[in-house]
């Protein structure tokens, strides 16, 4: 159990402030999220990216007193810990070992080269390490949920948390918009294009926005790629794990490193909801519910980060950041279709 979990336990009153502060974020963000879906006919940003835009609107024009600090960094932390946890009860492995060994192999190889691209475009940009992990998974796997998981186990500040998702998610808006125009340009066939869109583009409705006006074909094909990307997200996040222990862990008296320095509890947490969805003891209903109270979580922790954030820091680093993510997606775009030839998909 985490600091900050053992703090709520002993000192619920003390979170009361700030979690009151971050909720009244987190309800804003949710609710402008389906006006924008009636003014513009689609919500071109989701309740996790609005919720850390109103946070940092918020935090520049209010800073948080010392009694809302702890309810607050509860919610960046120990809630976000308690969302990614939850994400593995909505892992079935018969379904993902289902649509072929050699699509489910290409995915994950096309995630860790774009990871380990991505990663050496932040540090020659000259991004700092945690920043470069960041925007890695993000570009890489799925974008805001990505680097909410890997946030924690890497112990980034909020400042870079934010950035990485403010610069994947307008990134993220322009691919939906100019992805479908690839399709004459490169000569794609439906089932290439959909594969193509599950790859590259960040988040699920987004690939959605990005296949529907193609095809039904690239629709679905793209919704099985995404999701089979989706899934790369625990593995990726548990050899993070492994690798910052290694970097700083504090190690026992006989000299092993414990367990919990290595792995998180929520990443062991995630492991075990994956494996009792997988063998069918957790209902499909309860799977949704957990679905949903972990997108609700995220939306919490993100207005947390936002209230946290320092807009002239985010803006210091901007030039560097939307270097890097921009060339990381193209990087990307480019591995993808390296994996389309490859792996001969028609």
């Amino acid at each position: 159990m985490s600091f900050f979990a053992r703090f709520f336990l002993s000192h619920p009153h003390s979170l009361a402030p700030g979690l009151a502060v971050t909720a009244a974020v987190a309800v804003v963000a949710l609710g402008v999220q389906p006006l924008e879906a009636a003014l513009f006919g689609r919500a071109w940003l989701d309740g996790v990216v609005l919720a850390i835009l109103i946070g940092v609107a918020v935090r520049s024009c209010w800073k948080p007193g010392g009694a809302f600090l702890p309810g607050i960094d509860f919610s960046a932390k120990t809630l976000l810990e308690v969302a990614v946890m939850l994400l593995g009860a909505s892992i079935s492995a018969s379904a993902v070992a289902a649509q072929g060994l050699t699509l489910i192999i290409g995915v994950a190889v096309v995630v860790a080269c774009a990871i380990l691209v991505s990663y050496g475009i932040g540090r020659l940009m000259g991004l700092e390490r945690r920043m470069a992990i960041l925007i890695a998974c993000g570009n890489s796997i799925c974008g805001n949920s990505a680097i909410a998981a890997a946030a924690p186990v890497i112990r980034a500040d909020g400042e870079d948390v934010a950035s990485a998702i403010a610069f994947t998610a307008v990134l993220g808006v322009v691919v939906v918009l100019l992805l479908p125009l690839l399709v004459p340009v490169l000569g794609l066939s439906d089932t290439q294009y959909g594969v193509l869109a599950g790859l590259t583009v960040y988040a699920v409705p987004q690939v959605l926005a990005a296949t529907a006006p193609v095809s039904l074909v690239s629709l679905q094909m793209g919704t099985l790629i995404k999701l089979l990307r989706v899934l790369m997200l625990g593995p990726v996040v548990l050899v993070l794990s492994l690798l910052e222990s290694r970097a700083d862990r504090t190690e026992t008296d006989a000299g092993r490193p414990q367990l919990r320095h290595m792995v998180p509890w929520f990443i062991l947490g995630f492991l075990a909801l994956g494996v009792l969805r997988s063998v069918g003891l957790i209902p499909v209903v309860v799977a949704e519910h957990a679905s949903a109270a972990a997108s609700f979580l995220t939306v919490l922790a993100m207005a947390a980060l936002g209230l946290g954030v320092d807009i002239r820091s985010v803006a210091r680093a901007g030039m560097r950041v939307t270097a890097t993510v921009v060339l990381s997606l193209l990087s990307l775009g480019a591995i993808s279709l390296l994996a389309i030839r490859l792996m001969q998909i028609g």
